[in-house]
């Protein structure tokens, strides 16, 4: 779990904001990516989308219609000259970079495709920013799986160390130190403002992931297998899909305004509202009853 040292000033979002903005996401045919294009869609903004093909069947991409209203390309963040010409043409104002390799089982299955993903797919949407002068604002998703587990009681900080023992966490960890010596070296100098935003054990609608609790729990019921939970007594601060979204909607908008708030920044419910594996698989299974 994850704590915030010192909010932002504010956390409503100004919806007029958006409006006309030529947003980039990377990552739009994935679950949060595509919550995030249909929001910014909603909003009035001009949005281009870079991203694999959807990871799963069904997908959230196809059923909500996502790529509809925006300009929406099949590339892989590793083809340096695909990506950097789709950047350029589109020459984004702000730009969401959420594409990433985000599984941690996956991750042990292929440890070399998560870290050139995440470490050098990260830096590579960076690189592609250099010299352009249209963006002003780039908000660098992670996870809140960055910090070194030392089993504290208490949540983590964003001053706290980084650290990964899967090839998940630790690629996502790094990509936070490639993040920042980007926006120092480079991209702060250019005027862009340049944040990560760490977030996890995130639920809703529209995640077929495997490996993830809800879906995996869903779809152990409808085909009456048992469901098998590894750490059930765990407490995870859960979040829905939108929550996290509307955090990163207005620090964007805030660094608009105020490139000195460029930084790392935890995104997560009062610890209070944290609650065991057990207890989000018991609502769930109470909800799927209701509507059977």
């Amino acid at each position: 779990m994850e704590f915030r040292q010192g909010p932002l000033e504010s956390v409503d979002m100004n919806s007029f904001f958006w409006q006309g903005k030529r947003v980039l996401i990377t990552g739009h045919t994935g679950f949060k990516g595509g919550w995030l294009a249909l929001w910014l869609r909603e909003l009035g903004a001009t949005l281009c989308g870079i991203s694999l093909p959807p990871a799963t069947q069904p997908c959230l991409f196809e059923l909500a219609r996502v790529g509809e209203g925006m300009e929406s390309h099949f590339i892989d963040i590793r083809d340096v000259e695909s990506l950097a010409r789709t950047v350029r043409k589109f020459a984004p104002q702000i730009v969401v970079h959420l594409a990433a390799q985000p599984l941690v089982r996956a991750s042990y299955r292929d440890p070399l495709l998560t870290f050139a993903t995440n470490i050098m797919g990260t830096a590579q949407v960076l690189d592609s920013l250099r010299g352009l002068d249209s963006v002003r604002v780039a908000v660098f998703v992670t996870t809140d799986k960055v910090y070194e587990n030392r089993e504290w009681p208490y949540p983590y900080r964003e001053t706290d160390s980084l650290g990964g023992h899967d090839p998940y966490s630790a690629s996502k960890a790094a990509s936070e130190l490639v993040v920042a010596s980007y926006r120092e070296a480079f991209l702060r100098e250019q005027g862009i403002a340049v944040a990560t935003a760490r977030a996890g054990n995130v639920i809703g609608g529209g995640d077929w992931s495997e490996d993830r609790l809800i879906p995996d729990a869903i779809r152990a019921w409808q085909s009456g297998k048992q469901l098998f939970v590894r750490r059930p007594e765990a407490i995870r601060p859960w979040q829905h899909v939108l929550e996290p979204l509307y955090g990163y909607l207005v620090l964007a908008e805030r660094l608009w305004d105020q490139p000195h708030l460029a930084g790392a920044y935890n995104f997560g419910p009062d610890p209070a509202e944290a609650a065991t594996v057990r207890a989000v698989i018991e609502y769930a299974r109470a909800a799927v009853a209701r509507y059977k």
